[in-house]
């Protein structure tokens, strides 16, 4: 499986937090699948922090490449994707997600039900 995860589910990950499910954690921890994390999750976990709106810590760039876990930029091609996107969710940071694993064809490993809504599959 190739598949990219949402904000909640990195940072449940790392802080190896209950509320991460039984099965996230099993689709992380198997080796055989092909993870990644999107520059749009660090940006939103900085600019929530910097707000006091998050608690987390410095240097996620640095725990997402500790942990293994591939880097995805967003692209001009990503960006693009956003037009097509009905507006199931306002979210900007969660439709920027949602249009790299469109563009990407990623699973998105996510809590947020709401997301379910795009033609993408939720994990």
């Amino acid at each position: 499986m190739r598949g990219l995860l949402d904000t909640h589910v990195l940072l449940w990950w790392l802080a190896d937090d209950k509320n991460l499910s039984l099965a996230h954690r099993a689709v992380i921890a198997d080796p055989d699948n092909e993870l990644f994390v999107s520059a749009i999750v660090v940006a939103e976990v900085a600019i929530k922090a910097s707000l006091g709106k998050l608690q987390a810590p410095a240097g996620l760039d640095e725990a997402v490449r500790q942990s293994g876990f591939g880097e995805l930029p967003f692209t001009a091609a990503h960006a693009e994707v956003l037009r097509e996107l009905p507006w199931h969710h306002r979210d900007p940071f969660d439709r920027m997600l949602v249009a790299q694993a469109i563009a990407e064809r990623l699973d998105l490993l996510t809590a947020d039900g709401r997301l379910h809504a795009y033609p993408v599959t939720c994990v």
